[in-house]
């Protein structure tokens, strides 16, 4: 009887943008089960953290990931308002849901676009990192940064957005939308994209819920779990539902990805149309005191901040659970049986980080 092979699938992988080790356990040419080996990236984030006052943390804390890095810091100066009893200005409020929407566009176009290239489309993954330039584009208009943007802070934002530069984030948008309306029947609908997703890395709801699936993971699977709806920023105004496919598959996972797409440019329109006028941030002299546990939704999924501070200006203990660590678990689970040549797609599918995971 022939025994199980276990070949090394990472760190260093074409389809891995980031370093994680996957060791397979294969009978010929199927996964059998998978054993995730990590830390490749550690960068002591969260000890540094406790060495910097909570300001100067916000900035910190974006380095943790530059595809969310602006949910980051929304994330943790929501924290940091809810320990010193803060509750930020209306307009702040929109222009929080205005680039936490740019991120996740850029994000989720970054993340097809990785899926295209994963299964040899390499067209197609040029046009769709194209039109996330003009996303890219518009976070540097708007703030003058690309990646990093520096403008979340406690109390509001650092920065506003005039008229002008509102009318240029819709322009924006039309080109955006445009752009899509062209490639995403084809992400979607050609035949030999189909045969590379549909059915494969299936995660079954109660599977994807015993194994704490978060974002479009869970959603592809049928779980209706989207931090959104709970209302915080402006997100309580402008009637955001999640995004909810039932297969489980890649396939599914692509699509709610690509229906967020257009729901997040739908959001920004909305949160443009009605921002209210205003200061954009609030002053304050206090200073972090007691434990906090404050959650977003990110581009993957739920991230948690924990925050401890005692009074003074250094926060006593800073935590982070992202989602790709949360979604880890499921992504194992769906390896499993599945033919060694789907393994990469089925990976990608998740939206990997690793870097903000390990930190």
């Amino acid at each position: 009887m022939a025994k199980n092979t276990i070949i090394p699938f990472g760190p260093q992988h074409p389809v891995l943008p980031e370093p994680i080790q996957l060791r397979l356990v294969l009978d010929e040419e199927r996964v059998v089960s998978a054993i995730p080996v990590v830390g490749y990236v550690h960068r002591g984030l969260e000890k540094l953290a406790e060495q910097k006052d909570f300001l100067q943390d916000t900035f910190l804390i974006e380095r943790i990931c530059g595809i969310c890095s602006f949910i980051h810091s929304l994330t943790y100066s929501m924290g940091i308002e809810s320990m010193m009893g803060l509750t930020p200005p209306p307009r702040a409020q929109y222009l929080r849901v205005i680039w936490s929407e740019l991120h996740r566009m850029h994000s989720h176009l970054l993340a097809v676009g990785l899926l295209a290239d994963a299964f040899g489309f390499e067209n197609l993954f040029m046009q769709l990192w194209r039109t996330r330039e003009h996303i890219m584009d518009a976070m540097e208009a708007t703030t003058g940064a690309r990646v990093m943007l520096g403008t979340c802070c406690p109390g509001g934002v650092r920065k506003d957005i005039d008229p002008e530069l509102l009318k240029f984030i819709l322009t924006t948008l039309v080109t955006v939308e445009k752009e899509m309306d062209e490639q995403m029947p084809v992400l979607l609908n050609d035949y030999s994209v189909k045969q590379r997703l549909c059915g494969v890395g299936i995660l079954d709801k109660q599977v994807a819920y015993e194994r704490g699936a978060v974002g479009p993971t869970a959603r592809a699977s049928g779980i209706a779990m989207d931090l959104r709806t709970h209302g915080y920023a402006a997100y309580g105004e402008l009637d955001v539902e999640p995004m909810v496919e039932t297969d489980g598959d890649c396939y599914a996972r692509t699509k709610v990805r690509v229906r967020e797409l257009y729901q997040s440019m739908n959001i920004v329109r909305k949160a443009i149309g009605q921002i209210p006028s205003g200061p954009i941030n609030v002053p304050f002299k206090t200073k972090p005191d007691g434990e906090v546990i404050m959650r977003a939704e990110q581009p993957r999924g739920e991230v948690l901040y924990y925050l401890k501070g005692n009074g003074s200006d250094m926060l006593e203990r800073l935590r982070v659970r992202t989602p790709t660590f949360a979604n880890i678990p499921p992504v194992l689970a769906m390896l499993a049986g599945c033919e060694l040549a789907d393994v990469g797609v089925i990976v990608i599918s998740i939206d990997p980080c690793i870097s903000c995971t390990e930190r």
